[in-house]
């Protein structure tokens, strides 16, 4: 657990990710997209106990696109805030996304991080004890601890930018460049991925 927790805590893009959400778009869409990270991770859970994952290490070509189609998904995302902001003071703000879109977006941005599925494929077989029974349990259940730790990180992150973005919030102008810096920030992130670093 503390290894996990050691982990959770280090920036990265699923809590850029979150914090992006929650200062655009409030509380409720920071910790709505903390619990589809978390939602996410299961999949990469799921994936290593089943030993898929190993695939994603020895074909380079599949690990390629799935980066890529993650990175592409990243900018998509960081293109439409910066799209919603455009419009000047006086246009109507456009609607936020629903709560939904937003815990499928976090799941989708969590999936599509071959980064992750790496880690656990990595970092989870590490704490297996060959004596202690079914590897794949095991896996399961360190998983969730980690996936645990992580949600948990990731709420709070969701509560501190949400509320930094509430003291930032004073006019119209304060929400569109909060928009327009978390759509910086998922094109950043795309592109970073995409570049593999």
């Amino acid at each position: 657990m503390a290894a996990a927790l050691t982990l959770n805590v280090t920036p990265g893009p699923d809590m850029l990710y979150v914090a992006g959400r929650s200062a655009a778009e409030g509380r409720a869409a920071g910790i709505v997209s903390a619990l589809g990270i978390g939602a996410g991770t299961l999949v990469h859970i799921t994936v290593v106990a089943l030993g898929l994952s190993a695939l994603l290490q020895s074909v380079p070509v599949a690990f390629d696109a799935v980066r890529l189609a993650g990175a592409g998904y990243l900018v998509y995302l960081g293109v439409r805030a910066i799209l919603a902001s455009r419009g000047g003071a006086d246009a109507p703000r456009p609607a936020p996304a629903s709560l939904g879109a937003i815990f499928r977006q976090g799941v989708v941005t969590n999936v599509l991080n071959p980064k992750v599925a790496l880690f656990f494929l990595a970092f989870l077989p590490q704490f297996v004890d060959p004596s202690g029974g079914s590897a794949a349990s095991q896996i399961v259940v360190l998983g969730l601890l980690f996936d645990a730790s992580g949600t948990l990180v990731n709420l709070a992150v969701a509560l501190l930018a949400s509320g930094a973005a509430m003291r930032l919030r004073g006019g119209g102008r304060a929400a569109t460049m909060l928009r327009r810096a978390s759509g910086g920030l998922f094109i950043a992130l795309g592109v970073r991925l995409a570049i593999g670093k």
